[in-house]
């Protein structure tokens, strides 16, 4: 296993306030950030905001700003959001800082130089939006409105810079058949694919300067013209570990492209072609090495339907903070993504959400913590008992292996609903055990207090597992569970050290827990 990880989230367009869509890929950047972190590895967890391009500058003019004035308005938003959400990212990197832009224009730079850009002209459909030209066949096959957001295709010609872009695709498409895992899901691999074998056109990287009023990073070429939007924004994930070397501060932020290339840009599937096709070709253009797997997430609909403002369905940053006031921000970051597959569409309804809580975290892990640590506290004085485990432990010590052994391979997979299926396969196993071995009748009996304490470390060391491999997603629920058991002082190591069986000692401190997540209404 690598001694270091890399995860990036998309840097976010700050055209609008955050919302659903970028606080689910932002927490499952945190919990693999934090899993890895968790289990030894270095860990460097990038997230930001992208701020140039021509959507930038008309939104401000509609709300008669500057486009720096806006972007320096709405990216406090994101930060403050990943801060409500618990979200504990090692860099936040913005597009107009001066770190950034600077080697975005040594990279088209090195470009130039090894002739991987040419000077042509473009005529043809833009998608304003997205900001990306679009062929005469798909616009005519989506009645020349955005694919995206249905909004109308704008008519457009200009000088523009070109990247050879068709020269890369041959080693792309290899590349993309040698390493399944490159893309994904499978689903997204096999689009991709398919549209790559119809032929692409090489990449217009340039937008004239005039027409943004400077607001970019210009062409060192050729500064009448401003380097095309995606170009800058994808170069955030290399940018940010110091390369290229520019002779600043950051170059050595990160160890010089130490954690390069990253183990996993996390991505919405609606700017999959963008991360899978365009940002490896310049990658290899540039003779840099790929990211590990680009992987490309669902969108949400709410209560059945596409999410609309005007329908009030929509789950923005005010429905966010109401629903971590009520239930706690943990049950947030749980839910949505223990809801659906990571890589599938979900469905946001507040009735699930409920359920879920109510089922999963105040009837399953609160009340198996709750029962264990109640009845070490009323039979062995809130002293861990010694155990001697025999036939009826196995299934409990089995599921916790399987949690164990599947859990870092799950995690490399961004498989979080086979991970969180294990930590509740323990949690059902742990209190059928409890019901079927009746510690609470066996208590009566002096005759049967070995046996008791046996019952009762078991079922101690089960719940310590499962609050152990639920932390990513629930630090602050797996912390204060964990303080009732010793507290994470108790076991020492990495995570599969913390998670060996059995790793609470005999004699440990044990707590009455109070309850963690109180059942809703």
């Amino acid at each position: 296993m690598s001694k270091t990880y890399y995860v990036t989230t998309p840097i976010y367009y700050i055209n609008d306030a955050p919302h659903i869509g970028h606080s689910y890929t932002t927490i499952a950047a945190d919990v693999l950030a934090r899993f890895f972190r968790a289990a030894g590895r270095d860990v460097h967890f990038l997230t930001g905001t992208d701020e140039h391009g021509i959507k930038i500058v008309k939104a401000a003019e509609e709300k008669g700003m500057g486009p720096r004035e806006l972007a320096d308005s709405i990216a406090p938003h994101f930060q403050s959001l990943w801060a409500d959400l618990n979200i504990l990212y090692d860099d936040f990197i913005r597009t107009s800082e001066p770190r950034h832009e600077q080697r975005v224009q040594a990279i088209v730079k090195q470009l130039v130089e090894r002739d991987e850009i040419y000077l042509g002209s473009y005529q043809g459909w833009y998608d304003e939006g997205q900001e990306e030209f679009v062929t005469e066949s798909a616009a005519r096959d989506n009645e020349f409105k955005s694919a995206i957001n249905g909004k109308p295709l704008v008519r457009f010609g200009e000088p523009s810079y070109f990247f050879r872009l068709t020269k890369w695709v041959p080693k792309l498409l290899a590349h993309i058949e040698a390493n399944p895992g490159f893309i994904a899901p499978s689903s997204r691999r096999n689009e991709v694919v398919s549209k790559l074998k119809l032929g692409v056109e090489d990449l217009s990287i340039s937008r004239l300067a005039e027409k943004l009023g400077g607001w970019g990073v210009p062409m060192p070429n050729d500064p009448a013209h401003t380097v095309y939007v995606w170009v800058d924004a994808l170069s955030n994930y290399i940018t940010a570990t110091g390369w290229p070397s520019i002779g600043d501060e950051w170059d050595q932020k990160v160890g010089d492209k130490k954690f390069w290339p990253a183990d996993v840009h996390l991505i919405g599937k609606d700017i999959l072609w963008f991360h899978a096709v365009y940002w490896p070709c310049i990658l290899m253009a540039l003779g840099q090495p790929l990211p590990k797997c680009i992987f490309a997430h669902g969108w949400w609909t709410s209560e059945g339907r596409k999410m609309s403002k005007s329908l009030g369905n929509f789950i923005s940053r005010e429905v966010i903070e109401k629903l971590c006031v009520e239930y706690g921000r943990d049950a947030y970051r749980y839910f949505l993504l223990r809801e659906v597959p990571f890589g599938a569409d979900g469905d946001f309804s507040f009735e699930n959400f409920k359920n879920r809580y109510n089922s999963e975290l105040a009837n399953g892990v609160g009340n198996l913590l709750s029962r264990t640590t109640n009845m070490i506290s009323r039979y062995f004085d809130g002293v861990l008992p010694a155990a001697t485990a025999g036939d009826m432990e196995r299934p409990v010590m089995a599921a916790a292996a399987e949690l164990r052994d599947l859990a870092a391979g799950a995690m490399e997979k961004c498989d979080f609903h086979q991970y969180l299926e294990a930590i509740f396969r323990l949690v059902y196993v742990t209190n059928r055990y409890i019901d079927d071995t009746e510690p609470f009748k066996l208590a009566k009996d002096d005759s049967q207090r070995q046996r008791l304490g046996t019952i009762l470390n078991t079922c101690a060391q089960a719940v310590r597992v499962v609050l152990e491999f639920l932390e990513p997603f629930m630090p602050d629920l797996a912390g204060r569970g964990l303080g009732y058991l010793g507290g994470p002082a108790a076991v020492q190591g990495n995570l599969l050290e913390r998670t060996s069986w059995p790793a609470l000692a005999a004699g440990t401190r044990i707590t009455k827990a109070e309850p963690l997540m109180p059942r809703k209404q």
